[in-house]
């Protein structure tokens, strides 16, 4: 990940995440730290997708579990949960509950699915702004394109009190 936020030749330029049941592609330059799921501190009087505050190399972090935020089922929570979290280049001190850390992929080797011609129902993240594309891999699974950069522009997303 050093490689790529540095420039260097890398092909892979996108950080795989499982959130939940899906699978999303996250932009290195935008993504930060990728922390373990600790303890989180609840805050009163806010939305149930906004788990609370992490402490992530001692700076407050904001946690959101995508899934419920996408009108989803919440993340199940276990020992394979991780933060991750945005990049400072995006002046947003927040992270996002991810069930798994797959790995770095790289899009230009999947298929762009024709959000058109697909009658896929089931991605609780479709018609949002902030998913930029769609993906097919050579394993069949399905991969969102998330733009944490989109994410941070929504009004929905950035009001968290009840």
């Amino acid at each position: 990940m050093q490689a790529a936020k540095a420039g260097t030749q890398v092909r892979a330029n996108q950080l795989g995440v499982q959130i939940g049941k899906a699978r999303y592609l996250v932009d290195l330059r935008e993504a930060g730290e990728i922390v373990s799921a600790g303890n989180l501190t609840k805050v009163p009087l806010t939305k149930s997708w906004y788990l609370g505050l992490s402490n992530v190399r001692g700076s407050l972090t904001s946690v959101i579990d995508y899934s419920l935020f996408a009108r989803g089922e919440p993340t199940f929570v276990d020992s394979s949960c991780r933060i991750l979290a945005f990049s400072n280049s995006l002046s947003f001190n927040s992270g996002l509950l991810v069930s798994k850390v797959l790995g770095l992929r790289n899009a230009d080797e999947m298929d762009l699915i024709d959000e058109q011609a697909s009658e896929s129902t089931d991605d609780h993240a479709q018609n949002k702004t902030w998913i930029l594309n769609r993906f097919l891999d050579a394993d069949g699974h399905i991969w969102s394109q998330l733009s944490l950069s989109l994410l941070v522009q929504d009004q929905e997303f950035l009001h968290i009190g009840l």
